[in-house]
């Protein structure tokens, strides 16, 4: 296997968004969430309309697919964080 060829054995390696998302508190993921579930559906029209148009703009899949991916992982996480209980609420029922 050559150093550039994709795999797709497990997931991508955290990145400094991934660290940043899950210091977050419930609540900020929640408006977080919000945000970026609009760019998230923004990045899946263009690469839509990407798509239709081919052959024309072929050369920008890889980056808008990218980008696309990693919003849709983000709100992975942030659903994950967002349905957890606050800090607040584990220090009240402990």
């Amino acid at each position: 296997m050559t150093p550039d060829t994709p795999t797709t054995a497990g997931p991508a390696p955290a990145d400094a968004a991934s660290v940043e998302v899950a210091n977050l508190d419930p609540e900020e993921a929640r408006k977080r969430l919000r945000k970026l579930g609009m760019k998230a559906s923004q990045l899946k029209l263009d690469l839509h309309d990407l798509a239709e148009d081919l052959p024309l703009g072929w050369e920008n899949i890889p980056d808008l697919a990218r980008r696309t991916y990693d919003a849709y992982a983000e709100i992975a996480l942030l659903q994950t964080l967002a349905d957890a209980p606050s800090r607040a609420d584990r220090e009240a029922s402990a």
